[in-house]
């Protein structure tokens, strides 16, 4: 039997969370959304996955039913000021890892030791940071990367094909410009939700 969601296969090494309801939960919104898979979800133990273009409050939506069809363990970087009982421990147990953002120069260097310390991660991140229209995107995603000794993976929310793209993955190097060209080559073929809210910057305008 065919699957019309198209759901790739998951390696037992990705990290995993949840159970056959939120899978449940989580095909059903797709389907009723109109959603499908393209692509193949690759199978390392630690990645930062990016996630764009970044337009609407959907994107939070179709991203969580993803992680639950996929029943995929993710982890994710918040103020420390909302990790407070009771929510503590829930947002941890759903990846949440709390960052001191008012020590701004500290705060790449923690990301990186906290995939350092793990067995298995995968960081989630939105490249552009808000849903606002902005350029140069923040490219911060690839320094943690680099420094963290691990890949990159690419996946775009394609709103015309309502489509979860699986894209590229590859291992940055300390050549930033030319990395981010990668990602707005592969980004620049995905339709956001609201296209005016996206933009791409002239080559080598690179913030980080």
């Amino acid at each position: 039997m065919s699957d019309p969601l198209n759901c790739p296969n998951i390696s037992q090494d990705i990290p995993r969370l949840g159970n056959s309801f939120s899978q449940w939960l989580g095909k059903s919104v797709l389907s009723i959304l109109g959603w499908r898979f393209e692509g193949e979800f690759h199978d390392n133990k630690k990645m930062v996955i990016a996630v764009a273009p970044h337009t609407s409050n959907w994107d939070f939506v179709i991203g969580l039913a993803v992680v639950f069809c996929l029943k995929l363990k993710i982890s994710f970087f918040g103020k420390h000021s909302i990790f407070i009982p009771p929510f503590r421990s829930l947002l941890k147990r759903w990846g949440g890892i709390p960052i001191e953002r008012s020590k701004s120069h500290g705060v790449v260097s923690q990301m990186i030791e906290e995939i350092k310390g793990a067995k298995k991660m995968l960081l989630c991140l939105a490249p552009e940071g808000t849903r606002s229209k902005i350029a140069p995107w923040k490219s911060g995603f690839l320094h943690i990367a680099h420094h963290a000794n691990i890949p990159v993976f690419l996946i775009g929310l394609d709103y015309q094909r309502k489509t979860i793209l699986f894209g590229p993955i590859f291992n940055p190097s300390e050549d930033t410009d030319t990395e981010m060209r990668k990602v707005y080559e592969f980004y620049a073929k995905v339709h956001p939700k609201y296209p005016s809210q996206v933009a791409f910057p002239a080559e080598n305008t690179i913030e980080r």
